[in-house]
């Protein structure tokens, strides 16, 4: 189990040595304390970014703290690098430089692959659209897709139930985007108005479009 230390934005002062602000600090008995304090203080921070510096950073080094930070808009922590010892920090440094090329070769061979599968994901999706809404423009269903499902960043197509092709993941990208693009919904967050008062008030107007495009039912 990893130690945890917290990045705060707010004016938060230690509460055994009354240092602050400050930006990482430990939690202990509900209570904040500086990283000296903490007996963390000899740590070195490393940001995330590099994932085999991180690593060999957290492997080399005997004692080390993820550092999370809350992100309000998502209501969860979230990592944004560790601190580890000096010494560590420097022989893992020393052993990335000597492998850079054939881990760029590597990181390249990836990037690669990871696009050709976006590209089959998002034309499936894509796809699943024209299937459950064949009077949406095909155009339009591949804008759609291809916004839910960027890779990384956390949108319905990325969700399991969308990588999935669920039913109801596919009819939630639609939805959205009917509700941002065919609406005035975005003007009225920027009013102020509640996001769900507003989803409320136009949830009609949505239904409509949405029901022009899905199959027309057989005649009995």
């Amino acid at each position: 189990m990893s130690l945890v230390v917290f990045e705060s934005a707010k004016q938060i002062h230690c509460a055994e040595c009354r240092h602050g602000p400050l930006r990482h600090l430990v939690r202990e008995a509900g209570v904040p304390r500086c990283l000296d304090c903490a007996d963390l203080g000899h740590l070195v921070y490393l940001p995330r970014g590099d994932a085999a510096l991180t690593r060999r950073s957290r492997e080399a080094s005997s004692l080390s703290a993820v550092v999370v930070r809350f992100n309000r808009r998502r209501r969860r922590y979230e990592r944004q690098g560790i601190l580890v010892e000096d010494a560590a920090l420097a022989r893992a440094e020393r052993a990335c430089l000597a492998d850079a090329e054939a881990r760029s070769r590597r990181r390249e061979r990836d990037r690669v692959r990871r696009a050709a599968e976006d590209t089959r994901f998002t034309a499936a999706f894509a796809a699943e659209i024209v299937r459950l809404f064949p009077g949406c423009p095909a155009g339009r269903a591949v804008a759609i897709a291809t916004h839910a499902s960027v890779r990384g960043s956390g949108r319905v197509g990325r969700s399991a139930a969308g990588r999935a092709l669920d039913e109801l993941a596919v009819s939630y990208a639609v939805r959205a985007a009917v509700r941002h693009t065919d609406t005035e919904y975005d003007a009225l967050l920027m009013a102020g108005v509640p996001r769900f008062a507003a989803r409320a008030r136009l949830a009609a107007r949505i239904d409509a479009v949405l029901d022009s495009w899905r199959p027309v039912p057989p005649r009995p």
